[in-house]
């Protein structure tokens, strides 16, 4: 007689519970090269999460371990993007991206700051999974020290270089921005070339305004204040009291 298999766990259990790492997997990531990247990341995170902020369809980090492999949780030789953003999904903290509970998804876009431990892997094996596995549509390099800069877009499967405009920035179709070192910073600009500020330097930059068209209007008024003490000399000179016309 056979026994009863109720308590026989499913493919789908085993599947879950053997080949698949759990989702909740931390980060792992070794510490920053030099507070100039460190700066540079925080930058680059701030900057997108303000000019999206009222878009909830997008997930921007930096220096947070990408799991893509079912079989193990990431290759020895990869470390996670210094910079990515992924779009079409939710908007909400993670302790990294593990692409089999992100439906599938890899990054659209990443950003790597080169340093001399790292140039070299940068440009050559996180370029080709990005390339060949991520499929990633574009990736750039930075060098926050020699401001070093150049992009890729995904094209038929192979990254071709993106071509720089004459003041040497660089299009990203899928953030809709350009890229461009400014003040030694890499930083996005808008399709009609404005700078995207953070919070604080939209803050300044209106009160620098403010502040402008205080100062306008108060050359303005003196120049009225001029005006009318001249015509009141014109008709004192002319035996007019300027007090009476009034």
């Amino acid at each position: 007689m056979s026994q009863p298999i109720a308590n026989t766990p499913s493919l789908q259990a085993v599947t879950e519970s053997i080949i698949f790492p759990p989702g909740d997997i931390y980060s792992d990531e070794p510490p920053l090269e030099s507070d100039l990247h460190r700066e540079q990341i925080d930058l680059l995170i701030r900057l997108i999460k303000w000019w999206w902020r009222d878009r909830q369809d997008f997930y921007a980090t930096g220096n947070l371990t990408i799991y893509f492999s079912p079989n193990q949780k990431k290759s020895e030789e990869f470390r996670g993007p210094d910079f990515f953003v992924v779009l079409d999904t939710e908007k909400k903290d993670r302790k990294s991206w593990v692409v089999w509970q992100e439906d599938g998804k890899y990054p659209n876009v990443i950003i790597e700051l080169l340093s001399n431990s790292t140039a070299s892997v940068d440009k050559g094996l996180k370029k080709q999974i990005y390339q060949n596995t991520f499929r990633t549509p574009d990736y750039f390099w930075f060098d926050p020290n020699n401001l070093e800069f150049q992009g890729f877009h995904l094209v038929d499967g192979q990254y071709q270089d993106l071509v720089p405009t004459e003041s040497g920035w660089l299009w990203s179709q899928q953030l809709g921005l350009y890229l461009a070192v400014s003040l030694g910073k890499l930083r996005f600009f808008t399709p009609d070339r404005q700078l995207v500020m953070l919070p604080e330097e939209e803050s300044n930059q209106q009160l620098e305004q403010a502040n402008q068209q205080l100062e306008q209007a108060n050359q303005e008024l003196e120049q009225e204040r001029q005006r009318a003490a001249i015509l009141a000399e014109r008709l004192r000179a002319a035996g007019i009291d300027p007090e009476q016309i009034f």
